[in-house]
């Protein structure tokens, strides 16, 4: 209640703070009122710790002010409105639109799983303002329910939260030795530090909508080795009630971006179950293998022996062409 005290819960001699409505590591969501507009909005104060470096807190400015460069980018009523960025005594406030309503994560953490009616219509939604932010080169970089906002009236769902998103061509924090994102909702690219691109945002709405029809994301684990390695190594198993999105939910949760089911197929898909209540009939995605390549001219030889199997049933994704297991978090392979 420090800045409520210090500015008689006035900010930038315009929006008024009431309540807090949210918290997170990064800062603190306060209901407020626009005093100049007449109006109710959401704004998001940014947390400085006293014993933090100036560099520190200089990251922390640097994305905030990221976040709300790249909300701005963004027109489409399935991602959250800025309406201003203010300064108060040297650190910024982000002005949105108030959403009246819940988190997915608070959904469900009060009602249970979803549907697979409401999950489609989710994904559908988040499909959509992700297609809005990839087309102005911004990467979200951090879908999960926490971030998926539901407003109660209307069902419009919001994605909201691009603190730690990625604006094509903008200069951005280095992040060299330090991961950002929510390890159970990121793309197994990313966490073997490699490029990462609008799949990988593809990829998080894949957990996402798992997690929205079960309850529980299918890469929970109790420690942090324990998700990195069942993101990028454990065999994927959707949870039961994802059968009647399983094709998507498989599409989307393809370990090769390459491979990976795109957006427009994905709403495609998404949108017909909407309106029929089944999805329509998919091709069977198969990844290519060395098999499928021609064979090296040349004389014939003795044949070769085959490569002991590591005793799984599906291929060790360590011998994949593109799979690097990141330095900081190596985990004991299992084969």
């Amino acid at each position: 209640m420090g800045t409520f005290a210090a500015h008689g819960g006035l900010i930038a001699g315009r929006y008024r703070l009431v309540r807090k409505i949210g918290r997170g590591g990064m800062g603190t969501v306060w209901r407020a009122t626009d005093e100049l507009l007449a109006r109710e909005v959401a704004v998001k104060e940014l947390h400085v710790d006293d014993q933090q470096s100036a560099e520190a807190v200089r990251v922390q400015y640097d994305r905030m002010l990221r976040e709300a460069r790249a909300v701005a980018l963004i027109k489409h009523p399935n991602v959250i409105v800025m309406h201003d960025i203010v300064e108060q005594d040297g650190r910024p406030w982000i002005v949105m639109e108030l959403i009246e309503g819940r988190s997915l994560s608070g959904l469900l953490s009060a009602e249970g799983p979803v549907t697979p009616r409401e999950a489609a219509r989710i994904g559908v939604a988040m499909l959509g303002a992700l297609g809005a932010a990839h087309a102005r080169g911004v990467l979200h970089r951090d879908i999960k329910p926490p971030n998926v906002l539901m407003e109660a009236a209307t069902g419009r769902v919001v994605l909201t939260d691009f603190g730690i998103a990625r604006v094509s061509g903008a200069t951005t924090i280095t992040e060299a030795g330090a991961f950002v994102g929510s390890p159970e909702y990121t793309a197994p690219e990313r966490m073997s530090g490699g490029p990462a691109g609008p799949q990988s945002d593809l990829w998080s709405l894949g957990v996402l909508l798992c997690t929205a029809l079960s309850g529980e994301s299918p890469f929970h684990r109790d420690s942090l080795g324990g998700i990195l390695h069942a993101v990028v190594y454990d065999e994927i198993r959707p949870p039961e009630a994802a059968g009647p999105l399983l094709p998507v939910v498989q599409g989307l949760l393809e370990r090769d971006p390459a491979h990976r089911m795109s957006a427009d197929e994905a709403e495609r898909l998404l949108r017909a179950y909407l309106d029929t209540g089944r999805l329509p009939a998919v091709p069977e995605r198969r990844t290519p293998t060395r098999t499928d390549l021609p064979a090296a001219p040349g004389p014939r030889g003795p044949p070769v022996p085959p490569r002991p199997a590591c005793g799984r049933v599906r291929p060790c994704w360590r011998r994949s062409r593109w799979w690097r297991w990141p330095a900081w978090a190596r985990v004991s392979p299992r084969c």
